[in-house]
């Protein structure tokens, strides 16, 4: 087992390193603004680059997995090593993977992200709650087990999201708000400070009623070239700015090849974010 659970390793390394976490999304266009070419040795440099100008100075990275399984076998062994050489730096790995399944199919995406010793094993995970709360318990068991964590879909800011986050359930409350609810639970029930289970909320979903504080972690992409604002994170998430866990990736990523660059560009988030959500 991690020698502490996921959520108070991740306020540690948030106050220590600052909240910015950095998304690892090798986009086409990116490689070719770094001069590489789009396959899996072009990938890698990519990667690399990041993991070895960033890895000691940052405090969380969320590498996309999609982006990588692209390139086949190829891709996640580049993610299979980013995320080893990423933890030995000590920074914390968020996978974006969105999983979602039931049964024994679920545990088996758990055993092999969520257990300290399976091949992509991370420090959390992205899910997907869409077949019913009730469908994450393998993932549930595997990280608390591990002392791992899990960000799951909430509030989302892409468009379409809505039609299925602010439909009400029968009970009453909206889709989204019985995720979040679930997700409050979970974190009362472990008693910690701060839980190790999380909500993906956009940072650019704009004002909602929905009860935020759910006394863990709010993974909140799109900042930047997306158009989040630390300005908006403060209006959308209120009491509980100081649990969000800011994910950037293109204003910073466009810095490089050069690690000075990337570094400058960090440095200027986390001093934003630092500020703007009251560390």
């Amino acid at each position: 087992m991690r020698n502490e659970p996921f959520g108070t390793r991740l306020r540690a390394a948030m106050d220590a390193r600052g909240p910015l976490c950095l998304g690892i999304d090798p986009h086409q266009h990116l490689l070719d603004q770094w001069g590489l070419p789009d396959t899996a040795e072009g990938l890698a440099s990519f990667t690399y680059g990041i993991v070895d100008a960033l890895g000691d100075r940052v405090s969380v990275f969320k590498p996309q997995s999609a982006f990588f399984e692209r390139f086949g076998s190829a891709g996640i062994a580049v993610l299979e090593q980013a995320t080893i050489r990423l933890r030995e730096a000590g920074a914390l790995v968020i996978i974006d993977a969105k999983r979602g399944d039931i049964g024994t199919t679920m545990a088996g995406y758990a055993a092999a992200y969520l257990a300290e010793k399976g091949p992509l094993a991370c420090d959390a995970l992205t899910v997907s709650p869409y077949l019913g709360f009730g469908s994450l318990q393998p993932a549930i068991d595997e990280a608390r087990a591990a002392g791992a964590g899990l960000f799951v879909l909430a509030l989302t800011s892409n468009p379409e999201g809505p039609q299925f986050q602010t439909a009400r359930t029968a009970d009453g409350p909206t889709v989204a708000g019985a995720v979040l609810d679930g997700l409050r639970g979970l974190n009362d029930a472990d008693g910690s400070a701060f839980g190790s289970f999380g909500a993906v909320v956009g940072a650019t979903i704009g004002q909602t009623d929905e009860d935020l504080d759910i006394r863990g972690p709010l993974l909140a992409p799109g900042l930047g070239a997306q158009g989040g604002t630390v300005e908006g994170l403060a209006a959308i998430f209120g009491a509980a700015a100081r649990n969000v866990v800011p994910s950037s990736t293109r204003e910073i990523l466009s810095a490089g090849p050069a690690a000075a660059g990337l570094q400058a560009a960090a440095d200027r988030a986390n001093d934003a974010y630092r500020t703007g959500l009251g560390y």
